[in-house]
């Protein structure tokens, strides 16, 4: 389940795609290419042109494109989703050993899509439930502040102005970018505030909190190595118990997601 961490994970071993050129896209799966650009048209787009800088905004990776004078693909931008259990493969090497809640068979058949590089390597998104997409010029304005970057000011915005729960409203990209289902309980957690409770209802020190909560775990996350390595994640099943108390964990469903909570300390 890439959520920010795997996604930055991404962007690090992307840096090794950096300056080549393409030779050739393929598409695995024509269901794979997003937006308004179509697969066919993408493939040829992409065809000598080199992927100059790549960054990520939230669980989007960025790839600015050159090419050469004239060429089509010159100024456009490609952007690569993962949805729930895509991955990244740089001449054959994942960025991640696993991906938790995704097969990890090294199955071909889930290449959704492919650069071919003129030096012989190649870049692959393998995603074995095609929830993915590969799109040319995505609205990166669309989405909120990165999580990672996010101002107490901008997360107070995002909150104040929302009467849906407050997982819900941070699970929300277009609000704040960067920030899945295992996060999400996470840092809920770490702040002592329920996952269902509205989001105006939070006060200035509970916004606060939150804000302080989620840089620091996003920062331990990035450090331990993926978003299943949280605190909360080992007691996520039936009859777990909170690591801070011992009070058995409470299961919700929030936003449509699955949400483990602790009925003691969250409030």
């Amino acid at each position: 389940m890439p959520e920010l961490p795997e996604i930055e994970a991404y962007r690090g071993l992307a840096q090794r795609a950096l300056g080549r050129r393409i030779d050739a896209a393929t598409f695995g799966d024509p269901r794979f290419a997003r937006g308004e650009v179509s697969g066919p048209r993408l493939v040829r787009l992409l065809r000598g042109a080199t992927l100059r800088t790549v960054r990520r905004h939230g669980k989007l990776l960025v790839f600015d494109l050159d090419a050469p004078p004239g060429g089509p693909a010159a100024g456009h931008r490609l952007g690569l989703r993962f949805g729930m259990t895509g991955s990244l493969l740089v001449d054959g090497e994942a960025a991640l050993a696993r991906l938790v809640f995704a097969s990890d068979r090294p199955t071909t058949a889930w290449d959704r899509f492919v650069l071919r590089f003129s030096d012989g390597g190649t870049l692959v998104v393998r995603d074995p439930r095609l929830l993915g997409g590969v799109e040319l010029d995505p609205d990166e304005a669309a989405l909120g502040p990165d999580a990672l970057d996010i101002t107490a000011a901008q997360l107070r915005h995002a909150l104040e102005t929302s009467a849906v729960a407050v997982k819900t409203r941070l699970m929300d990209q277009r609000k704040v970018a960067g920030i899945g289902n295992l996060i999400a309980d996470e840092v809920l957690w770490r702040a002592s505030l329920a996952p269902q409770r509205r989001s105006s209802s939070l006060t200035t020190p509970d916004q606060r909190r939150l804000h302080h909560h989620l840089r620091a775990t996003l920062d331990d996350l990035l450090q331990r190595g993926g978003a299943h390595l949280g605190d909360l994640m080992p007691a996520r099943h039936p009859g777990g118990r909170c690591p801070r108390d011992g009070t058995e964990l409470r299961h919700s469903t929030v936003g449509g997601r699955s949400s483990w909570w602790c009925p003691r300390h969250q409030r």
